[in-house]
């Protein structure tokens, strides 16, 4: 399975070398919310409640390494639909090569993509605005962002290989991230001052809201963050489960 895993993640490499437009396109979202957004925010977090310890730059930054990690993951599916369409997935089919590791190979792919493009954004940040970050904290948040790549990755493929239908998933995937990207406080922090009761309880639910203060606690170098612990364990439990979702997904399709 290994040697299988290590021919897919090859051959989606290769695939996105060729091709790097996606890549390019999917930071160009993050770097204009730095550019457009970031000066608004240095206004703003000195002198309003609620905002995470740190600077503009340490609370956005972060943010935007999970905005683009979710991105990326989440529409991985529509990849493999355009495979299914032109008949890739059924040659895979006719292989002798593990299931299993056709979606591992595939997501480990999504996640050097992602953390690529994550190191982008830090360098920029670094580079043009007075970012103040911790070697081992930029190295942890890079590691969650992976995490979080290969999570939503999995859940792509394994929803991706349900719906079969190019038109129903960018749609479906629209209407689920929109609410989870704004109750997960990327550019805004859901805290209790800032935010009424209700949309700070429904906040706390979202398991991205916790993801993201993670990312943030990492990234100040704040090891011992409750909120750290707590993204971790909910990131882990929530790769545990897609990764086994997009398994049996994987494994039943391909009988």
């Amino acid at each position: 399975m290994l040697r299988d895993t290590q021919l897919i993640f090859v051959r989606d490499m290769k695939l996105a070398l060729r091709s790097p437009t996606w890549l390019l396109i999917g930071i160009m979202q993050p770097l204009l919310y730095l550019f457009l957004f970031g000066p608004l925010m240095v206004s703003v977090v000195d002198h309003t409640p609620g905002f995470p310890p740190g600077g503009a730059w340490e609370v956005l930054t972060p943010a935007l390494i999970v905005q683009t990690a979710l991105f990326s993951g989440s529409f991985a599916g529509v990849g493999l639909l355009t495979e299914y369409r032109v008949g890739v997935v059924d040659r895979f089919r006719g292989t002798p090569a593990s299931r299993a590791a056709l979606l591992f190979g595939k997501v480990l792919a999504q996640a050097v993509q992602a953390t690529a493009q994550s190191v982008l954004i830090v360098l920029v940040t670094l580079l043009v605005f007075d970012l103040d970050a911790s070697p081992g904290g930029l190295l942890l948040s890079l590691a969650i962002a992976a995490v979080l790549a290969i999570t939503l990755s999995s859940g792509s493929y394994a929803l991706a290989m349900v719906l079969k239908s190019e038109a129903a998933f960018p749609a479906l995937m629209n209407a689920v991230l929109l609410p989870l990207l704004l109750l997960s406080g990327v550019l805004l922090p859901v805290s209790e001052q800032l935010a009424p009761g209700w949309l700070y309880n429904l906040a706390r639910i979202n398991p991205l809201t916790h993801v993201v203060d993670a990312e943030r606690a990492a990234f100040r170098g704040d090891m011992s963050a409750p909120a750290l612990l707590t993204g971790s364990l909910v990131l882990l439990v929530m790769a545990v489960l897609a990764l086994m979702w997009g398994t049996r997904t994987f494994r039943k399709e391909n009988a």
